[in-house]
């Protein structure tokens, strides 16, 4: 198991009776919605950083890699 480490929120008294009275597992909530923002933020991240990479490919001459991969072979 991880380390953990506590993490506090304010929020308003009413919400929380509420929550209370309605049985919600506050911290179980707290859990499930952070690590889902984190995992929706990797994929934000990862999402940008294969933008940036089809840019790249975008100028590779595919012909070109294609002709030297057989030229290659040729020669072995």
């Amino acid at each position: 198991m991880g380390r953990y480490v506590t993490v506090s929120a304010k929020v308003r008294k009413e919400l929380k009776e509420e929550a209370e009275r309605l049985g919600v597992k506050i911290s179980e909530v707290l859990k499930c919605a952070l690590e889902e923002e984190v995992r929706r933020r990797k994929l934000e991240e990862l999402e940008k950083r294969l933008e940036k990479l089809e840019d790249a490919l975008d100028k590779l001459d595919v012909n070109r890699i294609v002709r030297v991969i057989r030229e290659d072979r040729e020669i072995r």
